[in-house]
């Protein structure tokens, strides 16, 4: 039962293909029967498949065969460039109706008419003396019209007197009207626009030889022969140098970073440029030019303008110390900058009284803080107050005492002093400490031998 199904099976598969086959064979003998003509040589490959430029019962889908060929008149259509994309009926057409086929080998389906082409729908528009010119003069035979060169050059280049040395853009100074009429060629769509006494020389004296390709646009490329400063100040001549005169120069200082003022606009360029380029990195500090003048030996440090000004570098010198953490008041105004600043800088310089004024009368004895009895107004003016300041108020008979009568120890660190009358008055005990050492219970500060009386 199975061999006979599998039998039945393979016998009307057989029956399928021998029935596909001569249903296509059918076909290709109809539609050669049907056909109405061979097709052009450049089609002839086609006439064994129809179906490459016709789908049956749809003459509208042929022109899209025609495009999937076609590839470069579907682009321009898609594009709107050239004939087939700028001629209106050429880019909406169906394209049998003006390239009808099967009219044999030798036939001109192209049909063009080179007399009445209207070239305006073309890329390249016939203008002047070329709309005199013949077809053949730029479509040659071997080129297809749609790769026809488009540039001057490509077609006057057997004519071009520069040789290339102009390079290939003809229409900078040859127009349509005749090859041999040059306009005037416009400078100003150049990198390098000629204006001032650039406009009245010659091309000749910049293009010699006719060389335009690779002319430096820098002044010094022409003008070196004219460098004065051989080099020093750089290329840049633009920087002091107009287009109207080469002379005279002038520089605007105020441009840098280092503007000219007082008796800086008065020196010479080549005082402070000296064999170095302007346009190398130049010191700016004072103290890099008026080293030599520093008759500190660069005891105050290297910011001259803190005291010199640049009206004159001679003059009185200024510096405001109300900025510093030192103002300076009293006697300290008038002392000379070296008494206090002996480093070669200003920083690290000490800001206490001891640094400056030595302890030759007290000798330690009352600390380092001299600010406390001291002032700037006068070294022998001192004052201070023993109620406000300490712990001990002076009272009675120690209001007329000398400091040192109880300040002793010498070169002490920190002013230490006991308060109990005991400590300075042990020597003076008559009890001989049988009382104790509290004397104030008996005794004043009014006078410590007077009577004492009992409490």
């Amino acid at each position: 039962m199975f061999r006979r199904a599998v039998t039945v099976a393979f016998a009307i598969a057989a029956s399928l293909a021998i029935t596909a086959h001569w249903a296509a064979k059918s076909q290709n003998l109809f539609e050669k029967l049907v056909m109405p003509g061979p097709l052009v040589e450049g089609h002839a490959q086609l006439e064994k498949d129809c179906t490459k430029c016709h789908v049956l019962f749809a003459r509208e889908s042929q022109t899209n065969l025609c495009l999937a060929c076609h590839k470069e008149v579907a682009a321009d259509r898609l594009a709107r460039r050239r004939l087939h994309g700028r001629q209106t009926e050429a880019a909406k057409r169906d394209c049998r109706i003006c390239h009808s086929d099967h009219k044999g080998r030798n036939a001109d389906i192209v049909q063009l008419d080179r007399e009445t082409f209207d070239h305006t729908v073309a890329n390249f528009q016939l203008k002047a003396a070329h709309a005199s010119v013949a077809c053949d003069k730029c479509h040659v035979q071997s080129v297809k019209f749609r790769d026809t060169p488009q540039l001057c050059f490509d077609c006057h280049k057997a004519k071009e007197p520069h040789k290339g040395a102009l390079g290939q853009k003809c229409d900078g100074c040859h127009d349509e009207t005749a090859w041999t009429r040059v306009k005037t060629f416009d400078h100003k769509a150049t990198k390098f626009p000629l204006v001032g006494a650039h406009a009245r020389v010659a091309c000749a004296v910049c293009h010699a030889g006719e060389r335009y390709r690779g002319v430096s646009t820098a002044c010094i490329g022409c003008h070196q022969i004219q460098d004065v400063h051989a080099g020093r100040f750089g290329a840049k001549c633009e920087s002091c140098h107009g287009d109207s005169k080469w002379k005279p120069a002038r520089f605007n200082h105020d441009k840098t970073k280092f503007p000219l003022r007082g008796g800086h606009a008065k020196v010479k360029c080549e005082g402070c440029h000296t064999g170095s380029p302007l346009d190398s990195k130049l010191a700016t500090d004072c103290a890099s030019c008026h080293k030599k003048d520093d008759p500190h030996k660069g005891r105050l440090g290297s910011r001259c303008e803190q005291c010199h000004r640049d009206s004159s570098w001679r003059k009185t010198a200024a510096f405001d110390h109300e900025l510093t953490r030192f103002p300076l008041i009293g006697r300290h105004a008038v002392v000379p900058c070296e008494e206090c600043h002996r480093s070669a800088s200003y920083k690290g310089t000490p800001l206490a009284c001891a640094s400056c004024h030595k302890d030759q009368h007290h000798q330690g004895r009352l600390g380092k803080d001299c600010a406390l009895c001291h002032n700037p107004n006068g070294w022998a003016r001192w004052r201070f107050d023993h109620d406000a300041q300490t712990k001990y108020p002076l009272t009675g008979a120690h209001r007329g005492l000398n400091c040192h009568a109880c300040h002793i120890a010498k070169n002490g660190e920190k002013v230490t002093l006991q308060s109990a009358c005991y400590g300075c008055h042990r020597s003076d005990d008559v009890h001989q400490g049988s009382f104790g050492r509290a004397c104030e219970r008996c005794h004043e500060t009014e006078s410590f031998k007077r009577g004492a009386r009992a409490r």
